[in-house]
């Protein structure tokens, strides 16, 4: 008869994480990025003054990587949303956070570019930074010199895992809509239309009897009984344009879409057989299981 074997029962562990945020309003809400609290049990946050109070989640975006934390707290200094539509290459910035858990941490830099997209998520539409942004960073302010924040820091682009000069900050005016959603429902809403969109290259220009030097979005699926379906959108369509502004890509419209509420309405300007012709869309409400468009 064999002995039974005698195995050790599994241990469970528990992790602590470091990431950054900050309050953006005097009632003690915070404001950081999804990935720093996603699996956290338990939220301290750690104020300028020492105090640890105890956070809740308010809601979460994983889509845009934010999330908004509560604290029980009152008439504590806050910092604004600046517009970053109004933030320029070249700009001194100045990010704030916890690198490797060195706390009150500042380093100074300038927008290196706008608009980056890297593959991050659907809504990619990152200011880049060369102001230093580590480990521990995530969540933390990026300001202009008025002290107003501009962006959320969030990831940095390297091959050693360090520092390399290329950081990325969520821009505040993304974050402003994502904000007020959460802090009000603790969700986002985002408006669909319910197509799929391609860019406009020159083989695709030619194909559809557009000029060569033609810009705009190709619709190459119209989702049955969609929000574009119902307003008479045809695939084969190009967005030009959305409420008069001009479309050069189809992240344009994807952005555009995603910034609009449920139920408001979008005039957009077409290509049809190179015609140019207005077609009026009231959106849907995005499903959340469906991709950005």
């Amino acid at each position: 008869m064999r002995s039974p074997t005698l195995r050790r029962a599994p241990r469970s562990y528990k992790q602590a994480s470091l990431g950054s945020g900050f309050i953006i309003d005097p009632q003690g809400l915070v404001l950081t990025n999804y990935h720093v609290v996603e699996k956290a049990s338990r939220i301290n946050v750690k104020l300028d003054s020492g105090r640890v109070l105890d956070a809740r989640v308010v809601g979460t975006d994983p889509q845009t990587d934010l999330a908004v934390l509560k604290i029980q707290a009152s008439n504590v200094p806050y910092l604004r949303l600046a517009d970053s539509n109004h933030t320029e290459v070249g700009d001194w910035v100045l990010a704030f956070g916890s690198p490797f858990g060195l706390q009150k941490t500042m380093t100074a830099g300038i927008i290196s570019a706008k608009g980056r997209v890297i593959g991050a998520g659907p809504y990619d539409d990152f200011l880049q930074t060369d102001a230093a942004i580590n480990r521990g960073n995530s969540g933390g302010p990026l300001v202009n010199l008025q002290g107003e924040v501009v962006g959320i820091n969030t990831l940095i682009l390297s091959e050693g895992g360090g520092w390399e000069g290329v950081g990325f900050a969520i821009p505040s005016s993304t974050a402003a809509g994502v904000y007020q959603q959460l802090a009000r429902s603790g969700k986002v809403s985002r408006g669909w239309l319910g197509i799929s969109l391609e860019e406009v290259t020159p083989s695709l220009a030619q194909r559809f009897g557009l000029r060569e030097d033609a810009r705009g979005a190709l619709v190459t699926e119209v989702v049955q009984g969609s929000p574009a379906a119902r307003a008479g959108m045809h695939s084969g369509d190009v967005i030009v344009a959305i409420d008069g502004q001009g479309v050069q890509t189809a992240r344009d419209v994807s952005l555009a879409v995603a910034d609009a509420r449920p139920g408001s309405p979008l005039h957009l300007g077409l290509l049809r057989e190179g015609r140019r012709m207005a077609l009026d869309v009231r959106l849907g409400e995005r499903p959340a299981d469906l991709a950005e468009r």
